[in-house]
């Protein structure tokens, strides 16, 4: 009985020795041994409880917007009514649809929403419709137009006429369905001789268009 006392505690002396692998474990439950009142064992049990773990928890929650929501409008800075009042074009040839930006006698940013409605689809190209460029530097001088027709600058739709223009390029083509966005800003102007020059930039969400620079002519016919 003696030899099995002590082979058990050499036993237990060399497992309870070893280093533990397991941090997270319930509280050990206390086993007397028979016939040693002052030995006990002592049992440890593994957790079986599951460890969840999420790389992003925000993203169960959260819900993306549906795309139709997700991106704000344009702003109205000039609505059709009021570009009609101070650009003498009328349609088939009123090329801006609205003003979302607009410093007097500086700069301007208009829209022209390209649809395939515009007449000149049915002929540039049937089969593949994209909007003409000469169109496309007839729209952004028309935005021009809104910053020249200002009493800032002097110019009035009796006497403003579109002069020339100067180092234009066409980088992508325009197709139906396209909003076209266009920046005209003045950066030179002679009123004794009733000139302005102006830099043009028209894109199509983040893609340069076309651009160049443009002359307008405030002066009598």
């Amino acid at each position: 009985m003696a030899f099995a006392s002590n082979s058990l505690l050499s036993f237990l002396h060399g497992s309870l020795s070893q280093p533990r692998r397991h941090s997270h474990l319930l509280p050990p439950p206390s086993l007397p041994f028979p016939g040693s009142p002052s030995l006990s064992l002592n049992l440890t049990r593994r957790s079986t409880t599951p460890l969840l773990c999420s790389l992003d928890a925000s993203s169960s929650t959260d819900k993306e917007a549906p795309i139709e929501t997700r991106f704000p409008a344009y702003p109205t800075v000039m609505d059709i009514n009021k570009i009609r009042e101070i650009l003498p074009h009328r349609f088939p040839f009123l090329l801006v649809d609205r003003v979302i930006e607009y410093n007097p006698g500086v700069s301007a940013v208009g829209i022209k929403n390209v649809t395939i409605n515009d007449n000149f689809f049915l002929g540039h190209f049937p089969e593949r419709p994209i909007m003409p460029g000469v169109l496309m530097v007839e729209a952004m001088a028309q935005v021009g137009g809104l910053v020249m027709l200002q009493p800032e600058v002097g110019g009035s739709r009796e006497n403003f006429f579109f002069a020339g223009v100067d180092k234009v390029r066409f980088r992508k083509p325009v197709i139906a369905g396209d909003t076209l966005v266009m920046r005209m800003t003045l950066i030179k102007l002679q009123k004794r001789f009733g000139i302005a020059k102006m830099e043009g930039k028209a894109y199509v969400g983040n893609d340069l268009v076309c651009e160049g620079e443009f002359l307008m002519a405030t002066g009598s016919e």
